[in-house]
């Protein structure tokens, strides 16, 4: 494999314009919230679903702002926050911290981080276009344009690098591991054909490119360690599972034969033994991982006479089936199964341990999530054991929770910001490109400098700190 060139640059300056790609841009995360539903009450339709980095959590934006649910417990979906601030296209809370990035759709140039314990806002940035994804690890936090991608230093919020000129990528697509030793960023290299390009978002260089499908990428994960991507094309037919370090095909899995799909997502377990994979059908695929050993076919004495004839027939009529046709043949096939209720609506599915038991976490726009038993062992139909709904009314917030609006005042629309990297703000003054900013006003307004800086380093240890006064220990889970 060969290393991509993508020109990677340090921030510099420019004038910035509304050009087709920010109408495109906010027209695409309009065509997503369309997609959503509405809720079960009346209170707006979803935009965003995530889970967060390990699973633990889940990260609602609606038309009213965002809900954060903690997913540590079966028969009940904590809601840990409730803010009715503002319409929020993406949330993406930083594992069990308190830490969380917003975006909202009626400024979707301005990123906001803040603290949803403390209802505080501790830095805003601005930039040339739509902000189309976020991704955040406990080193980086990284802003996917249509054409470009900025790399943030998480700790400071400082701009270390922006990857430009990357091939078109209206929907946003990319992916962040979240290993401290293997922090690396996928994104596609083409928008032809299905090239995945990983960068080394701690080193800030291009590590390898990788020729996943013949058509272009609809969806890419990392496993947990960054060792493994799994992709899947806008065909939707073949999941593959490469080497992150030489780009090596590991596996290769067929999602199905009869029709072609768009791929939502893709999700290793934690162990990284299984793939799920969910898309526009009905049908939520679990693939087992099998280790790859190399083994030598038995020897085994030539049979004599016609069963002798017959198996050198059979075997040398192998080598001369079409290579399509040989490549399917050795396809894995699914080891499980999750049959939805519904098709069509857009999705993001998980494979988490809950209470010490291996669920598949199916999130829908439609405001439900649905929770299935996965059998390790034997694997065939996955049984719906919870349903639960997105709309805060089973069971109230716990204690120290965000309800309510934030006191912060919105900036005015970004799309009159001139300049065409993120500009960070303040709110009096003094603050430049990559620094903090966005002092609250009013009652919540509490935080100095300094309080952020200890906030933000806090949030990136693992576990965090005590710092962020959480109520409960339960909520630091290993990583």
């Amino acid at each position: 494999m060969q290393s991509l060139g993508t020109t990677v640059s340090v921030v510099g300056g420019g004038v910035g314009v509304v050009t087709e790609g920010v109408k495109a841009g906010i027209a695409g995360l309009m065509s997503l919230a369309a997609q959503g539903s509405a809720l079960p009450t009346e209170g707006g339709g979803v935009f965003s679903i995530t889970f967060n980095q390990d699973y633990s959590s889940l990260g609602v934006g609606t038309r009213i702002g965002y809900r954060l649910y903690s997913l540590s417990t079966l028969d009940k979906l904590e809601l840990i926050c409730d803010n009715g601030n503002e319409d929020t296209c993406i949330v993406e809370r930083l594992f069990s911290s308190s830490l969380v990035a917003v975006v909202s759709l009626s400024s979707p140039r301005k990123l906001k981080v803040c603290h949803f314990k403390k209802n505080s806002e501790i830095c805003n940035y601005s930039y040339p276009n739509t902000i189309l994804g976020v991704k955040l690890n406990r080193a980086r936090l990284v802003v996917c344009l249509e054409e470009s991608l900025y790399i943030h230093n998480i700790r400071d919020m400082k701009v270390l690098h922006t990857i430009r000129d990357t091939p078109p990528n209206p929907t946003g697509l990319c992916a962040l591991s979240i290993s401290n030793e293997n922090c690396f960023l996928a994104y596609p290299g083409s928008n032809t054909i299905g090239q995945v390009q990983i960068f080394d978002a701690q080193n800030l260089q291009a590590k390898i490119m990788i020729p996943a499908h013949d058509s272009p990428l609809a969806a890419i994960s990392f496993n947990a360690s960054g060792t493994k991507i799994a992709t899947a094309s806008e065909k939707g037919t073949v999941i593959r599972v490469f080497s992150v370090g030489e780009g090596a095909r590991l596996h290769e899995l067929r999602r199905g034969m009869k029709r072609c799909a768009t791929i939502f997502s893709l999700a290793f377990s934690p162990d990284s033994l299984f793939l799920c994979a969910s898309s526009n059908t009905e049908t939520v695929h679990v693939f087992r991982l099998e280790e790859i050993k190399e083994t030598r076919p038995p020897v085994v004495e030539e049979q004599q006479g016609l069963m002798g004839w017959m198996t050198k027939a059979v075997s040398a009529s192998a080598s001369y089936l079409p290579t399509p046709v040989a490549d399917m043949m050795s396809q894995g096939r699914a080891f499980a199964t999750v049959t939805l209720p519904f098709q069509g609506v857009r999705n993001v599915c998980a494979i988490a341990t809950i209470q010490k038991q291996t669920r598949v976490l199916v999130a829908s726009m439609d405001g439900y999530l649905y929770v299935y038993s996965l059998n390790t062992s034997e694997g065939g139909d996955c049984t719906l054991i919870k349903q639960h709904r997105l709309d805060g009314n089973e069971g109230g917030p716990t204690t120290g929770e965000c309800t309510g609006a934030s006191t912060a005042t919105p900036g005015p629309y970004p799309g009159a910001a001139k300049k065409t990297e993120p500009a960070a703000h303040t709110d009096g003054g003094g603050g430049g490109e990559g620094t903090y900013a966005g002092v609250l006003r009013g009652p919540a307004s509490v935080m100095t400098e300094a309080d952020k800086m200890s906030e933000m380093a806090a949030a990136c240890e693992s576990p965090p700190k005590s710092v962020l006064k959480f109520d409960d220990e339960s909520e630091f889970p290993p990583v």
